[in-house]
């Protein structure tokens, strides 16, 4: 008998038992079968496996790789910097690029930046500054100092106190305009 196996009382007629053996093997089958075209279907699909074991090793080896340190010259500014980039590389998972500047002193990291360079730097522009870009805001940025001196020349001269207004204090401190009441219910200043 199978290995002495006590068989419960209703697979004791022979006839019984080996309708039961069928169903079994016959069960085995149909579970392997439905099992095959699951993982048949599956790797049909083309959907990628995660084997832990496989992406580690991936890594590793890929990490022996030599790497860009050195970055790509991108451009200079008008102070003396020099702006480097090492692109974005997706399939090494460097989704955005690196961006840095060299100072023309090595030691001197706190010098002025053009604020089209630290745009670029930040990320908020995509395409490096263009040198006619950076001479056409050069030239404002002169015409504007000119114009703020000249400004500041002609109201900086020194004025007779005599001339100065004096200050109100109180209603006569606010500003008085025909249009509307100063005194309500009655038309416009009597004091203009």
């Amino acid at each position: 008998m199978l290995f002495n196996l006590k068989l419960p009382f209703f697979l004791t007629d022979k006839r019984v038992f080996s309708f039961y053996r069928q169903g079994v093997t016959i069960f085995k089958v149909v579970i392997r079968r439905i099992l095959e075209i699951k993982i048949s279907s599956y790797t049909m699909a083309n959907k990628p496996t995660r084997d832990i074991f496989k992406i580690i090793f991936q890594n590793f080896f890929k990490s022996f790789k030599p790497r860009q340190f050195t970055g790509d010259y991108v451009g200079e500014d008008y102070f003396g910097n020099k702006y480097y980039e090492i692109p974005a590389n997706p399939s090494i998972g460097k989704r955005k690029p690196s961006r840095w500047f060299e100072p023309k002193d090595k030691e001197a990291f706190d010098n002025e930046l053009t604020a089209e360079w630290e745009a670029w730097l930040r990320f908020r522009r995509d395409e490096p500054p263009t040198r006619e870009e950076l001479v056409k805001n050069l030239s404002i940025m002169d015409i504007k100092k000119r114009n703020a001196a000249k400004l500041d020349a002609d109201y900086s001269k020194t004025k007779d106190p005599k001339l100065l207004d004096k200050e109100e204090r109180g209603m006569g401190s606010f500003p008085k305009y025909r249009e509307y009441e100063s005194i309500p219910g009655k038309d416009g200043h009597k004091n203009d």
